[in-house]
């Protein structure tokens, strides 16, 4: 890969980015996807007098709670670091870029908004009004996601702007918003967000299911997340399918080092695993015209491959061989997770039941993890498979990169401090967690439409402390 200048800042501006993001995605999927389960709780437990949804349903308000406050600081670095460390970027096509980014700041106060109504209703509202506060949360939550991804898909496919010698004179908003890339990545994310938050809060009851916490809470736990995740699944592949062939059809460099694909050619094997070194593949196992049958549905498919790049612009091995990689271990994380949502989809609709074998509880206990390292790499392969572009075709990262110094102690802060929050998430969260297995059921007692309010809570509830 060739930069103009190699300014000495690209590679801390890099690192910290990529860093804050990666903190940062973590947190997406609750503010998305946990939200509206907690929703479904509430309404199961409103609707079938289920005092085990309700008492999940109000603690699981307190933990988004929590995260919906680590997710506001961590957002609200990234937007700093925009500034600070992508001048350039912002310089340049801010009157386009920073457009999702103003509605994102919309949806993301109305999202604090209702959250602080939903929280504080529990004691003050009745049972309806109380539910109905807290529908907007996830909605906000999803309308922010979106605006997000929108700018991300900008600048993967950049329109809407009329540019006159490199400068910015006319913005089309819808057309920047809506951009060729919006929609099936905006689809990706807002299922991934499912299937990480399912299949992580699932991790938690199946944990529990392991040490002989077999209560009716943890079960109600368990049964709203997986099968949350385990709808999504399945969409999940068929639209990550349709987006890696939008991104064969739009963005061929991208889906050449996806790909490993050095050079133009019909029948391209699918090359699982391996690394690029001085240009030639090695180590992978290469399965015949898979690449071509995957992106045309035929083996004459032809895929353009690196050498169709100019080498001014062209990727580096290190580049694409970390592209590819990571896009190997997304789409095998992700047919694993499918796997197993299969295997509970499969008891659950035999037997009407959840699986009751330990090695799927196993399994499941780990799932969590395992999806968040798929959304990683999948992160991972969109930002990383731009380089050496910024804005694909307008801007290359090394001339948006701040030639100011000293990125490298700006970064060494931002790890400390991100460290420090999310040391204090997990103490924050496990003192919650312990503090309900103590109380049982009294944390809800002052719950106005709650278990306390009807009928004492059940006995199913002692020693419920996996929320």
């Amino acid at each position: 890969m060739v930069f103009h200048d190699d300014p000495s800042q690209l590679l801390p501006a890099r690192e910290q980015m990529a860093f804050t993001l990666g903190f940062h995605i973590i947190i997406v999927p609750f503010g998305v996807a946990f939200t509206f389960m907690m929703l479904v709780a509430n309404y199961r437990g409103l609707r079938r007098g289920d005092d085990d949804a309700l008492l999940l349903a109000r603690r699981w308000s307190k933990v988004s709670a929590v995260l919906f406050a680590v997710g506001a600081v961590s957002g609200t670095v990234l937007s700093f670091e925009l500034g600070l460390l992508w001048p350039g970027l912002m310089g340049r096509f801010g009157a386009a870029y920073g457009l999702p980014f103003a509605v994102e700041g919309v949806f993301f106060f109305l999202e604090a908004i209702f959250v602080a109504i939903y929280i504080y209703g529990w004691d003050r509202l009745r049972p309806w009004p109380h539910f109905w506060s807290g529908v907007p949360v996830p909605l906000a939550g999803l309308g922010g996601t979106a605006s997000v991804v929108a700018a991300n898909g900008w600048m993967n496919r950049p329109g809407g702007v009329t540019l006159d010698h490199g400068r910015v004179v006319d913005v089309r908003p819808m057309e920047v918003y809506f951009n060729g890339a919006f929609w099936y990545e905006a689809l990706h994310m807002f299922l991934a967000a499912y299937v990480v938050a399912g299949f992580v809060v699932g991790s938690v009851y199946a944990r529990g299911m392991l040490k002989g916490r077999t209560d009716s809470y943890h079960r109600r736990g368990f049964l709203i997340a997986f099968t949350t995740a385990a709808v999504a699944m399945p969409l999940e592949i068929y639209v990550g399918d349709v987006a890696a062939r939008e991104v064969f059809h739009h963005e061929p460099a991208k889906f050449a080092a996806i790909e490993m694909t050095t050079k133009t050619a019909t029948h391209v094997p699918e090359v699982v695993g391996g690394v690029l070194v001085d240009g030639r593949v090695r180590y992978g196992v290469p399965i015949p015209a898979g690449a071509s049958l995957l992106s045309g549905s035929r083996p004459s498919t032809r895929i353009r491959g690196l050498d169709a790049i100019p080498a001014a612009v062209r990727p580096a091995d290190r580049i694409v061989t970390t592209v590819h990689l990571a896009f190997d271990v997304m789409v095998g994380a992700g047919f694993a997770l499918l796997a197993l949502a299969g295997w509970y989809g499969f008891v659950w609709v035999r037997r009407r039941q959840l699986p009751r074998n330990r090695l799927f509880l196993r399994c499941a206990s780990v799932a969590g993890v395992v999806s968040v390292i798929a959304l990683e790499c999948g992160w991972v392969v969109t930002e990383v498979g731009r380089q050496p572009w910024t804005v694909v075709g307008l801007l290359q990262t090394d001339q948006a990169v701040t030639r100011a110094g000293q990125v490298w102690v700006f970064f060494t802060a931002t790890l400390l401090i991100y460290v420090a929050i999310g040391t204090a998430t997990v103490a924050i969260l496990r003192a919650m967690a312990r503090s309900w297995r103590v109380s049982g059921g009294r944390d809800a007692s002052n719950i106005p439409y709650g278990p306390s309010a009807r009928s004492p809570v059940r006995s199913s509830t002692g020693g419920k402390g996996s929320a």
